[in-house]
């Protein structure tokens, strides 16, 4: 894996995380500004889709291809479902829903980078 492509996915997901947090304390729904945030946290997790396959079809590693192509497919869907929701639910609930489609990118790219290092295999 891409260690700047994961970097950057993460600083993404740390800035929408705190953008959240502020909305739900101001219990206010979330506006432009953070569906850009995450606009951008998903183009740079579509690169991270295509680089993955690619590396994937040039590596020697012990590991489950499977396992590691769901990981990136399932972590490039998080965010559209969780705008998807926090548009249709316009509440303090539809802004906490992208709060946790965040944390589920943070953690599905931890995982991630240990099932590349060998960890799933």
């Amino acid at each position: 894996m891409n260690v700047w492509v994961m970097g950057a996915v993460l600083v993404l997901a740390a800035v929408t995380l705190l953008a959240v947090a502020v909305l739900l304390v101001r219990d206010e729904p979330a506006g432009d500004r953070e569906f850009v945030v995450m606009g951008a946290a998903e183009a740079v997790l579509l690169v991270q889709l295509v680089l993955g396959l690619v590396l994937l079809s040039g590596t020697e590693r012990e590991m489950s291809g499977v396992l590691f192509v769901s990981y990136l497919v399932g972590v490039a869907l998080a965010l559209p479902i969780g705008a998807f929701w926090s548009l249709a639910e316009r509440s303090r609930a539809g802004t906490a829903v992208l709060g946790v489609a965040t944390f589920t990118v943070v953690a599905l790219e931890l995982r991630l980078w240990a099932i590349w290092g060998g960890a799933g295999a």
